[in-house]
């Protein structure tokens, strides 16, 4: 539990700044969304381009573990989504309740965990699902948001029209350059890799500070109800399918099978929350949803660590 806590506390205080800075109108009304912003437009590109233009091919291909994580996040994704838009949701909306329900966070949370459990061996199943997650899983849900936003009947036109916004989306354009990048085998100059490490930095902190500024704003009732299925799908749903593809299935390695059940418990990251923003879409069950799974997974990740320490 103190392993767990160590990490998740971080979380907490960032999202309490944003929550005071807010509630002491320190920050004004449309601070969330303009703090939202500078994440998609500068920050998150940034850690895109990145981690695909330095990315090579043997440190990611592990086959067992991608089939493994990879499974496990678009089977929640993509039943999430059949879920809601039976229940009536438009697509962009069942879009964003599936990522919050797929969408662990790797980066902030998965990459020190790993290494406080598993040493400096647990960094390479960690890297390979933070890429998986915000590449993959986040591109998926973009294409499904853009879809769903579009009135063009007429198929032809239909998809130029998605693949025009798309190809204007910071989110898509950036790790398919950094992809091309990689293919190239330029590397990249050392002031630019600085440049690029000081915006992603920002990427998580300043997430983080925007969701604490939009809960401190927008404080309805009921909102619960519609985030506490997403957690528990996040929190008990993808763990056991991961667990179950990674021991059972694909019979992974101890590390690689450990890690992939770890890193599937997360709680939901920041994305699905910069993507509803981004998109003007009701953000307030998916920012409930973040806070809620960040404080069940104090109980969740504990158990895995028990699982794992058998």
């Amino acid at each position: 539990m103190h392993t767990v806590f160590a990490v998740v506390l971080p979380i907490f205080a960032l999202i309490l700044v944003g929550w005071l800075c807010r509630r002491t109108k320190r920050l004004g009304p449309q601070a969330a969304s303009e703090v939202n912003k500078l994440v998609v437009w500068l920050c998150l590109p940034a850690l895109l381009f990145k981690v695909t233009a330095t990315a090579t091919w043997a440190e990611i291909w592990q086959p067992g573990f991608l089939a493994a994580f990879t499974g496990g996040c678009l089977l929640v994704f993509f039943a999430t989504l059949v879920w809601r838009l039976l229940q009536g949701r438009p697509l962009p909306a069942a879009s964003i309740d599936g990522l919050s329900a797929s969408y662990a966070n790797t980066g902030y949370m998965g990459i020190p965990l790993c290494l406080l459990v598993f040493g400096q061996d647990g960094l390479e199943p960690a890297l390979i699902a933070s890429l998986l997650v915000v590449c993959v899983l986040f591109a998926i849900s973009v294409v499904c948001i853009e879809v769903g936003l579009q009135e063009e009947k007429h198929i032809g036109r239909a998809v130029w029209v998605v693949t025009k916004a798309l190809g204007k989306n910071p989110l898509v354009v950036s790790p398919i350059i950094g992809g091309f990048w990689a293919v190239a085998g330029m590397g990249l100059p050392a002031p630019l890799l600085h440049f690029l490490d000081m915006l992603a930095a920002a990427t998580t902190p300043c997430a983080l500070v925007s969701l604490g500024l939009f809960l401190a704003q927008r404080q309805e009732g009921g909102e619960q109800v519609g985030a506490w299925p997403l957690v528990l799908i996040k929190l008990v749903g993808q763990p056991l399918l991961t667990g179950f593809l990674a021991y059972k299935v694909f019979d992974l390695p101890p590390l690689w099978a450990d890690s992939a059940l770890l890193l599937s418990a997360l709680p939901t990251g920041t994305g699905p929350f910069m993507l509803a923003e981004y998109y003007q879409r009701e953000a307030a069950v998916v920012s409930r949803s973040i806070l809620l799974s960040t404080l069940g997974s104090l109980v969740t990740l504990s158990l895995c660590l028990l699982w794992i320490a058998r």
